[in-house]
């Protein structure tokens, strides 16, 4: 076998258990036809298919349950089972594609296959689990524990826990600086220090740097190209925008009472204030505000992708779905409180 051919069969393997061996991964091997002076007609193309309608993933946190949502119908698809008050949640597509679940009082973490929607592990010895987020190339989940202080490692191709890191009490919402191949960690929902993390090794993160944003912050988001951080704030009014490097402000993108969240969807961002009760959308280089919208009381959580803007609202139960430009389509009332929501293409 030539080194062209037997290379990228070892990566595929490699890949392959890395996420469990996926059956939805096939390889085909061309052969050379002998030439025929006779020419075949060629065989009727299939007809084509519009693609699967994206889908809305929320915790209906007293239920205990995981709802998958058609968009932009708002119907509900399925309803799943998950450990007790489930909280946040993280999903992915690709070699790796699955969704993580976490339980805050339960202390467990449930990851679920995307294509099955099946759960494969429930996975225990937390004491306060919070917010997962999947890292750049979706082999791993690291979920942040409030009460140990922690950063916790979940490999999603086996799934186990592959390591833990100390950071600081109060360990919550975190996001992912693919360029620089770094994590940043706010500690606490009104947190005075963001904590930096090496992920050039993602299943071995370690330490490398902290700072004081000079302000309350609660969420933390890089946007698209990693040169900035947009950092919400727990009590302001505004978020404030600064460099991945030197982490001086750039701009404050003024939203509304705190605490707010953002997402971001190609070059725009998303940024929500529950308790005003409005969503923005901005564009990310230079935070202008390009359309305003209300939405429900409580509608802390968001998600944007697949041509669908989406809000959770924890106080009533609801979640809204919006055009790219904040157009609402439609509220639909899920549960007596939906707290986290992504957005994913069904399998």
């Amino acid at each position: 076998m030539s080194t062209r051919t037997w290379w990228p069969a070892l990566m595929l393997s490699a890949l392959l258990a890395a996420c469990g061996g996926s059956g939805s991964h096939e390889t085909t091997t061309r052969t050379a036809r002998p030439i025929t002076a006779r020419v075949r007609a060629a065989a009727p193309r299939p007809p084509r298919t519009a693609p699967p309608a994206p889908q809305a993933l929320v915790t209906a946190e007293t239920e205990n349950r995981l709802l998958v949502v058609d968009l932009p119908s708002g119907h509900v698809a399925k309803r799943i089972a998950v450990a007790r008050d489930p909280e946040d949640i993280a999903a992915n597509s690709g070699a790796c594609s699955s969704v993580v679940a976490v339980s805050a009082a339960a202390g467990k973490v449930t990851v679920l296959d995307r294509e099955t929607l099946n759960p494969r592990r429930v996975i225990g010895g937390f004491k306060s689990p919070h917010i997962p987020e999947i890292a750049p190339g979706g082999q791993y989940a690291y979920v942040t524990d409030d009460a140990r202080g922690t950063v916790t490692v979940i490999a999603l191709g086996t799934p186990r826990v592959s390591g833990a890191i100390e950071i600081g009490a109060g360990a919550h919402h975190l996001s992912f600086d693919p360029e620089r191949q770094l994590a940043w960690v706010a500690l606490g929902e009104s947190a005075r220090t963001i904590v930096i993390l090496s992920t050039a090794d993602q299943a071995h993160p370690r330490v490398i740097g902290r700072f004081d944003p000079g302000f309350a912050a609660h969420d933390v988001s890089f946007a698209p190209g990693g040169r900035r951080a947009w950092i919400t704030s727990a009590n302001g009014s505004d978020v404030t925008v600064v460099g991945a490097i030197d982490h001086r402000p750039l701009f404050r993108v003024p939203v509304g009472r705190g605490p707010q969240h953002v997402a971001f969807a190609g070059r725009y961002a998303y940024l929500t204030s529950g308790y005003g009760a409005t969503i923005e959308k901005a564009d990310a280089a230079t935070g202008r505000i390009l359309a305003r919208a209300r939405s429900p009381y409580g509608s802390f959580e968001l998600a944007a992708g697949d041509g669908y803007v989406v809000v959770s609202s924890l106080l009533r139960g609801t979640l809204a779905i919006y055009t790219p430009g904040l157009k609402l389509i439609r509220v639909v009332r899920l549960a007596p409180a939906t707290r986290e929501v992504a957005v994913s293409p069904p399998a």
